[in-house]
């Protein structure tokens, strides 16, 4: 199984082959998602690379993190394990913001 690295700060014109090439240069590029908008399906700015071996992955740190392309210096580091989140989506819940919740204060007047 092949080491997981987080790329940010990517240009937003930047497509899944530009980064499958460029990080070929480290080593084995096993898979690349480019992560996009799901509304748009633009570009969100970073990228999730699989790395062959934990010693492609070390080299693409190295020689990727922090090198400019297109304008933006990249960021390059081991992906952090997904945190669980709760099911559901992420609406707004009750009570807030204008949606129906109670108002703070003041008397209520008789309509």
């Amino acid at each position: 199984m092949g080491t997981k690295l987080y790329i940010g700060n990517l240009s937003f014109n930047t497509t899944e082959n530009e980064l499958q090439e460029l990080f070929s240069q480290a080593g084995t590029v096993q898979e690349v998602t480019l992560m996009q908008d799901k509304f748009t399906g633009k570009s969100r700015g970073f990228a999730f690379i699989t790395m062959g071996s934990e010693e492609d992955a070390q080299n693409a740190i190295s020689k990727f993190n922090g090198q400019t392309i297109e304008g933006r210096p990249l960021t390059v580091n081991e992906a952090r394990p997904r945190e669980p989140r709760p099911p559901g989506g992420g609406g707004r819940g009750y009570g807030g913001g204008g949606y129906g919740g109670r108002r703070e204060g003041g008397q209520r007047r008789g309509y």
